[in-house]
């Protein structure tokens, strides 16, 4: 799996990289064809933003989170992919 990591008004530090890499790989336990992942961080005022978009096989997956500490973001923006993956791959098994 090919991950992207780039930051929008802010440095993307190698602690932010690292975070973001093991939050991300989690996500293969739910579906293991995952092509590649695109995050972006960015920093608006005071809010923190993070989006990312998933390829996976028959789908591309968005989803995007804001919160005032950049880390929280990154954790509900994986929250939010988890719960999309499970139920696209729920929808792939019910189709066949």
């Amino acid at each position: 799996m090919q991950i992207n990591i780039s930051g929008r008004h802010v440095e993307v530090t190698e602690s932010i990289r690292e975070y973001v890499t093991s939050k991300i790989e989690r996500l293969t336990h739910h579906h293991d064809r995952i092509t590649s992942t695109n995050v972006i961080v960015s920093v608006d005022k005071l809010i923190q933003k993070a989006e990312a978009t998933i390829h996976v096989s028959g789908k591309d997956v968005f989803a995007e989170a804001t919160n005032e500490d950049m880390y929280a973001a990154i954790d509900a923006l994986v929250d939010k992919l988890d719960r999309q993956l499970i139920k696209h791959k729920e929808k792939m098994r019910s189709h066949r």
